[in-house]
């Protein structure tokens, strides 16, 4: 893999690289990266990836090539004290708790030491807490170089460093980010790089459309109000107008998301049209923003930041009335409702033409690389995904030896996976294993709903059998907190939903059982899919074939690479969906998973994790002599 990725940076190319669980295809990126001489920027899937790359795997291959490279870490504006808003904060914010209050003077004491100003450096204030809102800066109420503070700025100093260091390590919105908006500064990365890689790049698709879609939201609006009033404390005192009209808007467009009874959900933009309450809100919402950005433009002179809000405000206008009246064939119009907040979307059928188009601006290499990027060593659902038509593909395989560590068992009798009693079954089904097992189990759900159906019974069962395994959910706590708890306890049993599926390491015998409940095809009914689906059968293809099963594939991949991380890991993957057997398609989704052996018997399973599974330790206590402990 080093050596075809070393090809692809001499050849400014592009490669596709499919590496298994274990191959170290980081090593493999980062040993031929630092030895081309040129600069590079590696994106990563998450922070967390990134704080790893940093501050672990770059240091040892570099220590071990002993090559004088130079790294810098860059992350998004979110992620840096701004000193103008931290100030205004501090002056006239009205925090909604006096403990909020006392996080804000904790960033202040903390902005005034820190070299980097970076809030993962702050561990006296939560990353959660609102105080942060009010302390960092967005693109939109950014003063940019007229800001008072420009030359002491955190996120420009950052940026300052990736510009000048040889390799550079982003995230994959904040590399989009830069790819769509252009934004001052960080664009100058992309320009000046020989070479761009992208780990855990399966994530890519996703990334890319949220990124090349246009999205307006009610959180963008009261933003724009809370900053409004902030600024108009501090350079329009006198105008009382500016404030009356940011609260106008801001109840605007708190009632434009009450407008929604769900509390989470997405909705196309025809059924849109066909709510009355939803259109008389909107248009309020509307008329609240031109207003604002009439009192505004008025008092745009007498700061900095009333003319950013200005501007802000007439860019939020434009962008409402195109959602509210534009049509446009290659795209689809939904819109998205959080408990809190509503998002107005428009989304590309398609990014392969974008995004194909702006990686040919410039020859360059570009490195895409994951465990799971091909549909049994076929990457043409990728690659057409993301206009890689003149790309290398390449596939190595998992070094460890599935056909002995790990088994496949498709339980036997279940119903069928879209039917209501079938979340029981997979709990009844699944609690032998767990037995056998001695706990050190994920139970993984493709929706929520079954999470919680699934964990409701999983307590009645533990607790009637009295069985001393710790259960877990999801959202008791960060998905790192949950994982510190699950490796430290070692015999837990979590249930979880999509969060866990991927980017997960346990090793050892904390987990030796994965369950997952059904295959995992997304929801026909998401508006973005549903177009997409349409338009593809209107063209006379196949969009199950060409689209929903590689797209399954691909998630069933990451959920199942949960199990083996390491050599001497062993355990059983429980799948508990028929489909598999009972489909044309189901040897194809298997053909995609490592080459495990494969049972429908749930003795054979159950034997397969007691022979892995240690002794639980002995409940008696250590001062009990010798026979005592024997028997």
């Amino acid at each position: 893999m080093a050596r075809a990725v070393a090809e692809a940076i001499d050849a400014k190319g592009m490669l596709v690289a499919e590496a298994g669980t274990g191959t170290g295809k980081t090593v493999a990126y980062l040993v031929p990266a630092l030895l081309s001489g040129g600069k590079v920027i590696i994106s990563t899937g998450t922070k967390t990836l990134q704080d790893q790359l940093f501050d672990r795997d770059i240091p040892t291959v570099r220590k071990a090539l002993n090559v004088p490279v130079s790294v810098a870490l860059l992350k998004g504006r979110a992620n840096y004290v701004c000193h103008y808003h931290l100030e205004r904060a501090l002056e006239s914010a009205r925090l909604p708790a006096r403990e909020e209050a006392g996080y804000l003077a904790a960033i202040a004491s903390f902005a005034r030491v820190s070299t980097t100003g970076d809030k993962a450096d702050c561990s006296t204030v939560p990353e959660n807490a609102a105080a942060w809102l009010h302390a960092t800066s967005t693109r939109e109420n950014c003063l940019g170089s007229s800001c008072p503070h420009y030359d002491a700025c955190f996120l420009m100093e950052a940026r300052r460093k990736a510009l000048e260091a040889d390799v550079v390590v982003v995230n994959h919105h904040l590399f989009f980010a830069d790819m769509a908006l252009r934004e001052e500064g960080v664009a100058e990365l992309l320009p000046a790089c020989n070479t761009v890689i992208f780990d855990e790049a399966h994530q890519l698709p996703e990334t890319a459309t949220l990124f090349f879609s246009d999205s307006l939201s009610t959180t963008q609006l009261v933003g724009l109000a809370r900053d409004t009033r902030v600024e108009a404390a501090a350079a329009a005192r006198d105008y009382a107008a500016l404030p009356e009209a940011s609260h106008a808007l801001e109840k605007a467009a708190r009632d434009l998301r009450l407008a929604f009874r769900q509390e989470n959900g997405r909705v196309p933009a025809r059924l849109l049209a066909e709510d009355p309450g939803f259109e008389q809100a909107l248009r309020d919402a509307l008329g609240a923003l031109d207003r604002l950005s009439g009192e505004l433009k008025g008092q745009a002179e007498r700061s900095e930041g009333l003319a950013r809000c200005a501007q802000r405000a007439l860019t939020l206008a434009e962008g409402l009335e195109r959602w509210r009246s534009g049509v446009d064939d290659d795209r689809v119009k939904w819109a998205e409702v959080f408990s809190q907040s509503l998002h107005l979307n428009s989304t590309p059928l398609s990014i392969a033409g974008i995004f194909g188009s702006r990686i040919a601006d410039h020859p360059r290499a570009w490195i895409f690389t994951s465990a799971t990027l091909s549909v049994n060593r076929d990457f043409r659902h990728y690659c057409g995904q993301m206009g890689l038509g003149n790309a290398r593909t390449c596939n190595w395989d998992s070094p460890y030896d599935f056909a002995s560590q790990a088994l496949l068992y498709v339980p036997e009798r279940l119903p069928e996976p879209n039917t209501s009693e079938h979340t029981a079954a997979v709990v009844e089904a699944a609690l032998p294993l767990i037995e056998a097992a001695r706990g050190g189990a994920f139970l993984l759900f493709t929706s929520l709903r079954a999470m919680r159906i699934a964990h409701e019974l999983l307590q009645r069962a533990f607790e009637e059998r009295q069985w001393p395994y710790p259960l877990l959910i999801q959202g008791e706590g960060s998905r790192s907190e949950m994982l510190e708890r699950f490796r430290s306890v070692g015999n837990a049993v979590l249930v979880a939903s999509h969060s866990f599926w991927e980017g997960v390491d346990v090793r050892g015998e904390a987990l030796s059982l994965v369950v997952i409940d059904k295959l995992p095809f997304a929801a026909p009914d998401d508006p973005v899919l549903a177009a997409r689906i349409e338009r593809m059968n209107r063209e006379g293809r196949s969009a199950f074939t060409e689209y929903q099963l590689p797209e399954a594939v691909i998630t069933l991949k990451q959920g199942a690479g949960r199990l083996i991380r390491d050599e001497t890991d062993r355990g059983v993957l429980m799948i508990c969906d028929t489909r598999l057997i009972t489909r044309g398609y189901g040897k194809r989704i298997v053909a995609s998973l490592p080459p495990m052996k494969r049972t429908r018997h749930a003795k054979e399973a159950a034997a397969f994790l007691s022979r892995s599974a240690s002794p639980q330790p002995s409940a008696i206590p250590a001062t009990a002599p010798p026979a005592t402990r024997r028997r």
